[in-house]
């Protein structure tokens, strides 16, 4: 079988265990206009919670307050009301700032500087000794997939949007937060720098991290997130892990070859031959009692995969419904 049928229930929230990560009403406007008379509502009474070890997701298409939302956690602008924790203090307490790390969607890094050299003034800012620096900088550099020749002796200026983006991650983790904050981390990586991002964040997640990254990669928040929420025009219009957000089902998209026809329309309605021989189809019924079916047949099982809605069907279909809302 060339995949595995995924079966998993929805892991309960923990209760006894305060978030890592809480908002209550939280709400942002700024405003505009030559005499500032005009108010433009960035995000509206936004509530939720992210615990210890998650990698929460937030989706949302441009202009949605997600990077409002990341800039009112992290104290960068202050709420227009409601109110947040982070760690379990108040949104801007600087001691929690020592334990949090963040990557920019589009960060400023001193281009005249060398990779080693910013990571150097950035391992300063929070007063990391020198002798801890001489391991954790290579060790990050290497985690981030970035030449130790290139970081040490070629300034910034001269990197690619993937470089930068790479030395954005190793100076986001140089604290060895417990919290990090990532705005679009897959931005401006071709596919194996993607690669190299998911399984940064993955290994990451398997160390305890709590993650709360933006993406508009919906492929790779199926494969890393525990939780998601969405944000439209400010307002968080879902939220919840994907097996509660997507639904579970008992239908599969199965595909094999050899068997007998007539049975096997029997247990897949809508059977379809390709040319080369195989079937597919969707079967709607118990998987177990389906493969002892194809063993008596002597016929073999190529995939079988749950049919559920991709998260991009649910994404556009949540869009959809919001703005036809309003």
């Amino acid at each position: 079988m060339k995949s595995v049928v995924d079966t998993a229930e929805a892991q309960p929230q923990p209760t006894d265990v305060p978030p890592v990560v809480a908002t209550f009403d939280l709400r942002k406007v700024y405003r505009s206009g030559f005499w500032l008379n005009q108010k433009v509502v960035s995000l509206k009474g936004c509530s939720l919670t992210v615990y210890q070890g998650e990698t929460f997701g937030l989706l949302g298409p441009n202009g949605a307050g997600k990077t409002t939302l990341l800039k009112l956690l992290l104290g960068i602008i202050r709420p227009s009301g409601g109110r947040g924790l982070l760690l379990g203090k108040p949104l801007g307490d600087r001691q929690v700032k020592q334990s949090i790390g963040y990557l920019p969607e589009n960060p400023y890094l001193y281009d005249y500087l060398t990779g080693w050299e910013f990571l150097e003034l950035a391992a300063g800012l929070f007063q990391i000794p020198r002798r801890i620096q001489r391991d954790r900088i290579p060790q990050l550099l290497q985690l981030v997939g970035l030449p130790l020749a290139d970081a040490r002796k070629k300034q910034m200026r001269r990197y690619s949007k993937g470089m930068l983006q790479r030395v954005g991650m190793a100076q986001a983790l140089i604290n060895d937060p417990e919290l990090i904050f990532l705005d679009e981390p897959m931005s401006g990586l071709d596919p194996l720098g993607r690669y190299q991002m998911r399984e940064i964040i993955l290994g990451l997640k398997a160390d305890g991290k709590t993650i709360f990254f933006n993406s508009h990669i919906l492929s790779e928040v199926e494969q890393i997130c525990d939780r998601i929420a969405i944000l439209a025009k400010g307002e968080l219009i879902c939220a919840g892990s994907l097996h509660e957000l997507l639904g579970s089902t008992n239908a599969y998209q199965v595909k094999g070859n050899g068997g007998d026809q007539e049975i096997l329309h029997k247990w897949i309605p809508n059977l379809v031959f390709n040319h080369d021989g195989s079937w597919q189809g969707t079967l709607q019924a118990d998987y177990y009692d389906f493969l002892d079916s194809l063993r008596l047949m002597e016929a073999k099982i190529i995939s079988l995969d749950l049919a559920r809605h991709s998260l991009e069907d649910f994404f556009i279909q949540k869009i959809k419904q919001q703005n036809t809302s309003v």
